[in-house]
């Protein structure tokens, strides 16, 4: 193909792919391409092959992707694109899909003129999947013909076949991720349909379809979700408010382009004291941020502070407003398309390209300016709610300055309850936080005492969700938490950030017992963390304690069993003539029922321990668990147990 007719933007062909290196690395070092071999990266493998269905759709020749959860697991992409081209690649001396499918770094994507903005910056996307999968096929529905080729963890078993004629076009994109590369390999299905209700709010007019047929609902029919939105980043805010109360009815919506970068956002108000800021470039999450928030972030500061100054409602304010009282109870979605994104670390969390702050700056700032002087009642109702948060702030700080005062005062000294390690080295040192004196007390003596510390926790902590920052401070056993972790909220810049400066620990391990009270405390503190310490969990710092529930007895045969199926298995195997009734089984309603050696045994010796790390899969998703389950409307929390009604067990 000539290079003139390669650079044609109606064109989709071989010469559009080009080639940077190979892919030799993948298998050897999985994780620098997926993020990690876990539960996370093996979601990662559909996010790379969707995202270049959604790449057909930024380029306006896509608009339906379906996803399918096979019965062994394995995954099909289905889309309706021009499909990956299969003509002879001049280079590679092979059709272009087996380049695509089997180099790194090969695609379209670094063909401007192919795709103006694509979310697979690396170009690893499937090539990638391809390496690190069992089996995987592709078939490609392009100009009336079918063509199919298979590989085999990377390897193609045979060069690209035609094998039929069509009327339709697309990819599709079947594979299997190799389980002697992953350590978990059942995908779940809340995760992928998660990440792809976040798809279709981004792309609006796009239909994705998720199917899982391993799994039936009551009527018979196999586990689905349709996704499609028609209002994009609005329904995403309407969606993330569901269960908080607005002040205002409908969101503001900017949808414009600035140098050059298409910017949208939308935004709104509500009563809550949180602020929920989810970004994506390209429609890839940057939970993390980036040049995008900061631009967003600048202009809405600067125009809110001078459209209050202009109206008079700062006059009788004696506090200086800070950024941070103009997000207070603030839901925005920002999405920006950038056609050479930077990104800062592997996992593209953070947006690094400079150009997009004044972008973002302007285009929020004209448009935001607009909407303030054409809704000068609504204008107010936010002024009013920034004073509050600005009165409240310096409430907060003061409660604050308090707290470490008499800290220091009193010689700086660590909670009266805490139960702390020798070690003093933060890297090796754990700190447990234990629901109650009792199950306290059997930690204390079953520990490990060199590197294990033990924070016994009263009662209920306060829902953070439904309280302003300052009553933090009221709450006893919060402040027990922070003072034993060392860490300081709100010292940073003045605003919600935290000080890891003086971490004491780098496993804080929540552990309550496996009943309804246990699981309301552990989503308490989980809430605590996520609302005004996420970077603890960003850092990977907080984990979950998993003590078993039942104990079985059969003579001198003792068995632990985390779950109710390992309960059934060890009880059928340990039956005396098939009788049942022959095995003492105890069920452990609380953690003070065990002893102090049953507790180091079953949960806290880290040679045999089971313990959940706590990550954040989607921010945005996140936020909207958590405003349903701990705030203040009934309806959504409602509708959410019903809805999850058939995963609880009750027991009798």
């Amino acid at each position: 193909m000539s290079e003139d007719k390669a650079k044609n933007p109606a064109e989709y062909g071989a010469g559009n792919i080009q080639v940077l290196e190979g892919l030799e690395a993948v298998r050897k070092r999985p994780a620098m391409y997926i993020g990690d071999i876990g539960i996370r990266g093996l979601h990662h493998l559909i996010w790379e092959v969707v995202d270049n269905s959604i790449d057909e759709a930024l380029a306006g020749h896509c608009d339906t992707i379906k996803v399918t959860v096979n019965v062994d697991n394995s995954i099909t992409v289905e889309d309706n694109g021009r499909g990956i081209p299969t003509d002879m690649h001049e280079k590679e001396k092979k059709s272009a899909l087996e380049v695509v499918l089997t180099v790194l770094h090969a695609g379209g994507k670094f063909d401007k003129d192919t795709y103006k903005v694509s979310g697979g910056l690396h170009g690893v996307g499937v090539s990638c999947v391809n390496a690190l999968s069992e089996d995987l096929k592709a078939t490609v529905y392009r100009n009336g013909v079918i063509t199919e080729q298979e590989f085999k963890i990377g390897a193609p078993q045979y060069s690209a076949r035609e094998v039929g004629t069509t009327d339709r076009r697309g990819t599709t994109i079947h594979f299997k991720p190799d389980t002697t590369i992953f350590a978990i390999t059942e995908f779940k299905y809340e995760t992928i349909a998660n990440r792809l209700r976040e798809m279709s709010f981004l792309n609006a007019g796009i239909r994705i379809l998720l199917t899982d047929l391993r799994e039936t609902e009551d009527d018979g029919t196999v586990k689905s979700d349709d996704f499609y939105s028609e209002g994009g980043l609005v329904e995403f805010v309407q969606y993330l408010d569901v269960s908080r109360v607005k002040i205002i009815d409908t969101p503001i919506s900017i949808d414009t382009e600035k140098n050059g970068v298409p910017v949208q956002v939308a935004m709104n108000y509500n009563t809550s004291y949180s602020e929920n800021v989810v970004s994506y470039v390209n429609t890839i999450n940057t939970y993390e941020g980036g040049s995008h928030v900061s631009g967003f972030r600048r202009a809405l500061t600067r125009t809110l502070k001078s459209y209050a100054d202009k109206s008079g409602m700062l006059d009788k304010l004696k506090l200086e407003v800070s950024g941070d009282d103009f997000r207070e109870g603030l839901t925005a979605v920002i999405s920006v398309k950038v056609q050479e994104p930077q990104f800062e670390g592997q996992t593209k969390a953070k947006l690094g390209n400079s150009e997009v702050v004044g972008a973002v700056d302007s285009a929020v700032s004209e448009a935001l300016q607009s909407w303030l002087e054409e809704h000068p009642k609504e204008a107010k109702i936010i002024v009013g709610k920034v004073i509050l948060a600005a009165q409240a702030r310096h409430a907060a700080k003061k409660a604050r300055e308090m707290v470490q005062r008499k800290n220091i005062l009193g010689g700086g000294g660590l909670p009266g309850k805490l139960a702390d390690c020798a070690n003093s080295d933060p890297t090796v040192c754990e700190l447990y936080l234990v629901e109650g004196d009792s199950a306290g007390g059997s930690a204390k003596q079953g520990r490990d005492r060199d590197f294990q510390a033990i924070l016994p926790l009263k009662g209920k902590i306060l829902n953070v969700e439904k309280a302003h920052e300052h009553k933090i401070y009221d709450n006893e056993e919060i402040k027990n938490i922070l003072t034993a972790l060392g860490v300081k909220i709100g010292t940073l810049n003045d605003d919600k950030e935290l000080d890891l400066t003086n971490l004491r620990y780098h496993k804080i391990i929540i552990m309550t017992d496996a009943d309804i009270d246990g699981s309301h405390i552990r989503t308490l503190i989980l809430t605590l963390f996520f609302r005004y310490m996420r970077t603890l969990i960003e850092h990977g710092y907080l984990y979950i304690a998993l003590p078993p529930l039942y104990l079985l007895k059969r003579g001198k045969d003792e068995r632990y069993c985390w779950t109710e199926e390992e309960r059934k298995m060890h009880t059928a195997d340990m039956a005396k003539d098939g009788r049942e009734d022959s095995v003492g089984i105890q069920r452990y309603k609380g953690l003070g029922e065990m002893n102090p050696e049953q507790l180091w045994t079953t949960t806290m010796d880290p040679s045999v321990r089971t313990i959940k790390q706590v990550n954040i899969e989607s921010a945005a998703e996140a936020d909207h668990l958590f405003s349903v389950l701990m705030g203040d409307e009934v309806a959504p929390r409602r509708e959410f147990i019903e809805k999850n009604a058939k995963y609880a067990k009750i027991d009798s």
